[in-house]
């Protein structure tokens, strides 16, 4: 049975793009997914598409930054200064043929063989970029999940959620998997973010899973290692690794081209 390895808002950031790679060979990965935002905020866009266009995934959906970047909106509703400047800058990075790739991701996708579904943002109304926090808003979400499995992003803070047999509406039956949104490696040392950890869960049949796996290239949970999750089908099991990178080498990158120091400065505090 395959093991695949699910990677999410990459984020145009090779330095953490590469150990993720680094970790799904050594971990011998089967096949590849991407739920979206392979671009904006960090300096690599056209290095990390040509990266990811080679993992030839299995399947991938659209997040918000590769559709502003595709479609040329100059709005960019709900976007701070900070990243509308970084979402012009990779316009001007990428060909057309790149930003007509972009534009033609789904925004949704479903993998029925292994009872998955992709989201970027959520599967009520994916394009509209909405978020899942907390229970409630996993709630909404399970009610248009029919898959086993639900894996999403664009928070870029990991958080999962286990919904029983008998779950319903708004959060009966449902239970946030705690463990999952942990951002230390040892809690009682915020600052030991040096070994790469890992964490599993054990899916249930019968339950349904929502997963939101972190971020590979902007992490915001205080953590700023690179997260990404591997679902290995054989075993009924997700298992989320946090990796050390080069910070310092992305940093140096975004001020060399110019890109707001703010987006810098956030990757080494993973906000």
């Amino acid at each position: 049975m395959p093991k695949y390895a699910i990677l999410s808002d990459i984020h145009a950031n090779s330095d953490a793009l590469k150990v993720v790679l680094e970790k799904c060979r050594e971990l011998e990965i089967d096949k590849y997914v991407s739920l979206g935002d392979i671009v904006g905020y960090n300096a690599d866009p056209a290095l990390c598409m040509r990266q990811t266009r080679d993992l030839n995934f299995c399947a991938m959906v659209r997040g918000n930054h590769d559709d502003y970047v595709a479609s040329g909106n100059t709005e960019m509703s709900g976007f701070n200064v900070n990243a509308k400047k970084a979402i012009s800058w990779t316009r001007d990075q990428l060909d057309a043929s790149e930003r007509s790739y972009l534009g033609s991701i789904p925004y949704q996708a479903m993998m029925p063989i292994c009872g998955v579904t992709l989201v970027h943002a959520t599967l009520d109304t994916p394009e509209n970029w909405g978020y899942i926090f907390g229970i409630h808003d996993a709630a909404g979400n399970f009610s248009y999940q029919k898959s086993r499995y639900c894996f999403c992003g664009h928070s870029h803070v990991p958080v999962a959620f286990d919904m029983q047999p008998t779950g319903g509406a708004m959060g009966r039956g449902i239970d946030i998997i705690a463990d999952w949104t942990s951002n230390r490696a040892h809690p009682e040392n915020d600052t030991d973010f040096t070994v790469a950890d890992e964490l599993s869960v054990d899916c249930r049949i019968g339950h349904k899973y929502l997963f939101n796996i972190g971020s590979i290239g902007q992490p915001r949970n205080g953590d700023p290692r690179a997260s990404f999750a591997v679902l290995d089908t054989g075993k009924n099991r997700v298992t989320r690794y946090r990796i050390p990178y080069d910070v310092a080498s992305a940093q140096q990158k975004i001020l060399d081209a110019g890109l707001p120091e703010r987006l810098a400065v956030r990757l080494g505090a993973g906000l």
